[in-house]
């Protein structure tokens, strides 16, 4: 299965697709992922991609593509893949359909009003990069690795107010290409973890 998860920022993408993975077995392509580890090896790729997430902004096309070109050629990409994170924009979205096919995309709806508390309210482990929501309780460190879990740059309210407006424009279109494909499931995205999994589980079987 060749599959693409697609969702608003903090809609929780990163939750589903690791649980994807685990049952389903598959290489879980997050450029997120793949960018933020640059950036911690201070690569070029990195620090040009870093000047944009701080900002707020998407990183260009051209960069992106050409990282999602290289990572889907690998082995162990050969029997399937989940996508999180890319395509972000339709002229991505386009790209992909030269290089690969998709066989699910799987939107998790959600009510956009209710998600800036979510992310603004988001912490992670700088060492283990687990996530942690300070909604949730009053933990302050990692439990796992013992140090304090931190916000990531993108996550204060305006970075996450002109993630959510890009969103809207650049990204949101997407539920109509991929849906005029016949490819695309909505999924109610609201609720636990556990219960959105469930949901997401059912478009398998």
């Amino acid at each position: 299965m060749n599959l693409i998860i697609l969702g608003a920022p903090g809609a929780g993408k990163g939750t589903q697709a690791e649980k994807i993975i685990q049952k389903y077995n598959l290489p879980h392509i997050s450029t997120g992922e793949i960018f933020r580890k640059n950036i911690k090896e201070e690569t070029h790729v990195g620090l040009n991609a870093k000047n944009y997430i701080d900002k707020g902004q998407l990183v260009p096309d051209e960069a992106v593509i050409e990282l999602v070109k290289m990572r889907l050629s690998e082995a162990d990409c050969k029997n399937g893949y989940l996508l999180d994170g890319f395509p972000r924009t339709l002229p991505q979205a386009e790209s992909l359909d030269k290089i690969t096919n998709i066989s699910i995309v799987i939107n998790l709806d959600v009510d956009l009003s209710k998600l800036l508390q979510r992310i603004v309210s988001r912490r992670v482990c700088p060492v283990c990069n687990a996530g942690y929501n300070a909604a949730w309780g009053s933990d302050t460190h990692c439990p796992k690795c013992k140090v304090p879990y931190v916000q990531r740059a993108d996550d204060t309210e305006d970075t996450v107010k002109k993630r959510l407006q890009i969103y809207q424009t650049q990204t949101a279109p997407l539920i109509e290409y991929y849906t005029a494909k016949g490819v695309l499931k909505s999924v109610n995205g609201m609720g636990t973890v556990d219960e959105v999994f469930e949901r997401v589980s059912k478009l398998f079987n």
